[in-house]
């Protein structure tokens, strides 16, 4: 807040959001009241010095403190009492702290564990699960394993003992591990992005995505192919797909392709392009296990000095915004990221109202023929 501003005072402020140097245990709330005066709009901001607590929400609804307890608990309390908690509550606006809520026998809070922050998939499927808990009442507590798969397992178990109603994992692997803290926790886990043969999952169709692309290189007359896939650990992208991609190449008569591996990283995808050249020079098409393995390849051929697609095409998956960005465009195929995580948040409520479940959703897949592919036919 500008110096002089103070509580009560009118001031021009154009922008909805305050900062302020005031100590945070002496703000409770900030109402803003708009004015027009002559065409002018005017902002009155008003403070309080104490943050609502829940004995106040007693006192201003005539009942007892436990009450109030048991409402935000989820515990018994008579229809009629609860509307008048209700209604103070919607009065002065009272969000109850989510920490606070971690003890209760319902706490509105779930659990997310993914693999890394950096990354467009995770993105797309984080928004979606953020935005249908949001609109269901619940707040979500995110987790990054970092590639980690031990990481990935004391992620889980931390937000088990932080009394979660429940969990969804976008896991880097299965492994016997999760498999036997799934069996033994209280609570429903959802697993996302790898398939669980024992639990709940929702994945992408990566075999048959990967087949088709493979496929696809195959009928368009290439025939000294090589693959960046990413490493085995992860068993839906690394093994799954990869498969699918040798597949389908092997259906056009490309039984022995390059492999090369890597982590997901664009400097991984340069790396492998340029052991693929170190090897076979000849190379006339890659197939990328990522959009951004596929970035990492564009950048070493043009550096080699090699035509994409006249002397090398090179294809994706993962159907990034940016790919399109590229020149030429990038040849990918995306999965709908936003539905994997509005099924993997409505699943798990479902779990949490002990409703019947499909045990796997396979999430389909489309074909984005860009520019990077040449017809050698």
């Amino acid at each position: 807040m500008a110096a002089g501003a103070g509580a009560g005072e009118t001031s021009d402020i154009a922008a909805h959001t305050v900062h302020t140097a005031i100590p945070l245990e002496k703000i409770c709330e900030i109402r803003y009241n708009k004015n027009t005066e002559h065409g002018e709009k005017r902002g009155r901001f008003m403070m309080t010095n104490k943050k609502m607590t829940m004995d106040d929400i007693a006192e201003r609804a005539g009942v007892a403190k436990s009450t109030v307890s048991r409402y935000f608990n989820g515990g018994s309390v008579k229809e009629a009492t609860r509307k008048k908690i209700q209604k103070v509550i919607e009065k002065y606006n009272y969000e109850p702290n989510a920490f606070a809520r971690l003890n209760a026998k319902q706490s509105n809070l779930i659990g997310v564990v993914v693999p890394t922050l950096n990354s467009r998939v995770t993105s797309r499927v984080m928004t979606s699960i953020d935005r249908y808990l949001r609109e269901r009442d619940y707040t979500t507590l995110i987790r990054s394993s970092d590639h980690d798969v031990e990481l990935e397992l004391q992620n889980i178990q931390k937000l088990i003992r932080l009394n979660v109603d429940g969990i969804l994992v976008s896991a880097i692997t299965i492994t016997e591990e999760h498999k036997k803290l799934m069996e033994k926790a209280e609570i429903p886990i959802v697993v996302i992005a790898q398939e669980c043969e024992n639990g709940i999952s929702i994945i992408d169709d990566d075999y048959r995505a990967g087949k088709y692309m493979g496929e696809y290189i195959g009928k368009t007359g290439h025939q000294n192919v090589a693959v960046i896939s990413v490493y085995e650990t992860d068993a839906a992208v690394g093994r799954e797909r990869k498969q699918g991609i040798l597949d389908g190449l092997s259906a056009w008569g490309i039984t022995d392709p390059l492999v090369e591996e890597s982590d997901y990283s664009y400097q991984g995808g340069q790396d492998a392009a340029r052991r693929i050249l170190e090897q076979n020079k000849a190379v006339d098409a890659i197939i990328c296990a990522t959009d951004r393995l596929a970035f990492g390849a564009y950048r070493v051929l043009q550096e080699a000095g090699l035509r994409i697609p006249e002397d090398v095409s090179v294809t994706g998956f993962g159907g990034y915004e940016e790919s399109e960005l590229l020149t030429p465009q990038l040849t990918t195929i995306r999965f709908d990221s936003y539905a994997m995580g509005y099924l993997g948040a409505e699943t798990l409520l479902r779990l949490l109202k002990e409703e019947p479940v499909p045990k796997k959703l396979i999430i389909d897949y489309k074909m984005i023929e860009g520019s990077s592919v040449k017809n050698r036919k």
